[in-house]
């Protein structure tokens, strides 16, 4: 059973700071993890992310079983070998890319049929294929095959999904529990709550994954089209049914604003794209908010992208350098804003954790956005 010890809960909210240990590393949470699909966070060295102090990574089944493919990552023996990298790994099912990238996909009781995007060759993924995927990748944390429904989804869909969902876990759940790792360490399982934006659906979900007493639990099926305040109603609605005594992970999500709001809601771990996304467009995060660094008005700004920041792009390089970089269709300025915005996301957590252990999370959060609402909107 993963080892996950709760150090602090804050008094005025369902805010939490914990520990989820492994065998590459203990997981301050809460925490952001970055997104590294392919083995590779886009723009980003693993020598970057260790610096800017990353904990854990993901990477997702779906591309990694497209390529490299498992025969490879067999023969490195397995992901964290073959990308060089120390910390833990996160793995998603692939569950969702399934359904958004692939032109032919056909659900069924046994799993799902789909079509690469890649090269079209059509593939099978059951529950038990996907354990012996993931388990060949070598993730310290793996996820559930599951069904994400999009937010226009009628309840009555909604539920016949979650069914499969729940079903679909419970074999991946035996296939774990009758397989072991490859490479002599540790592996953890995580079921993956579903049921819209529905209440019944997500109680059902969530006390039958509770009741198989998995090693963590994800609310998935969110930030997929939903109001945010819907999206805030509902995790808080699920770490309600959640036990104390295991992680809690928000899938995809989200902007600093979504993650201060889950965390107020018993949140523990978070990860979306958005940092290096947004980083690759010259959008940066900031303390003050967001500005978009190709911007005209930085071309002779000498300031750091943010003043408050200890990442190497603030210590080292201003505005009106990196604008220069955009500009001339440099790639090193995706590089450093990818990297400060990664920091940036990081470091909010960690200043959260803080927080909560200080006994002052309300104060800081409110704080942080208050803050984060004093750029003004810029013309980009």
């Amino acid at each position: 059973m993963l080892d996950f010890k709760l150090l602090k809960n804050d008094g005025a909210t369902k805010a939490r700071a914990g520990l989820i240990h492994t065998d590459h590393g203990t997981i301050r949470t809460p925490v952001f993890m970055p997104v590294g699909t392919r083995g590779s966070v886009k723009a980003v060295e693993q020598r970057e992310l260790l610096e800017i102090n990353a904990p854990i990574i993901l990477g997702n089944t779906y591309h990694l079983y497209q390529r490299p493919g498992v025969d490879i990552l067999r023969k490195f023996g397995g992901l964290h070998s073959f990308m060089s990298w120390p910390r833990p790994i996160l793995t998603d099912s692939g569950g969702f890319q399934i359904l958004s990238l692939s032109d032919l996909r056909k659900l069924s009781e046994e799993g799902v049929e789909f079509r690469s995007h890649i090269d079209g060759s059509r593939h099978f993924f059951t529950p038990e294929k996907i354990i012996e995927v993931e388990r060949t990748i070598g993730a310290d944390i793996m996820m559930v095959l599951d069904e994400c429904p999009p937010y226009s989804a009628e309840k009555d869909y909604v539920s016949k999904s979650l069914d499969l969902t729940y079903r679909w876990a419970m074999r991946c759940k035996e296939k774990f529990s009758g397989t072991t790792p490859l490479y002599n360490f540790e592996q953890y399982l995580f079921g993956i709550v579903q049921g819209g934006t529905y209440p019944d659906l997500r109680e059902k979900s969530a006390r039958g994954l509770v009741e198989a007493d998995f090693d963590g639990y994800a609310i998935g099926g969110l930030a997929v089209g939903e109001p945010v305040e819907e999206m805030y109603k509902t995790a808080d609605f699920v770490t309600d049914i959640l036990p104390e005594n295991k992680p809690r992970y928000l899938m995809g999500v989200g902007t600093p604003a979504n993650l201060l709001e889950a965390v107020e809601r018993g949140v523990d771990m978070f990860d979306c794209v958005l940092p290096t996304r947004n980083g690759r467009n010259s959008q940066v995060f900031t303390s003050a908010g967001k500005l978009n660094v190709r911007n005209s008005t930085y071309a002779e700004d000498e300031s750091p992208l943010d003043a408050d920041c200890d990442c190497y792009a603030c210590k080292n390089y201003s505005r009106g350098y990196i604008r220069h970089l955009f500009s001339v269709d440099e790639i090193f300025g995706l590089q450093l804003a990818s990297l400060h915005n990664l920091r940036f996301f990081i470091s909010l957590m960690e200043q959260t954790r803080l927080a909560i252990l200080n006994d002052r999370f309300v104060e800081f959060k409110s704080e942080t956005l208050g803050r984060m609402k004093s750029l003004k909107k810029e013309e980009t």
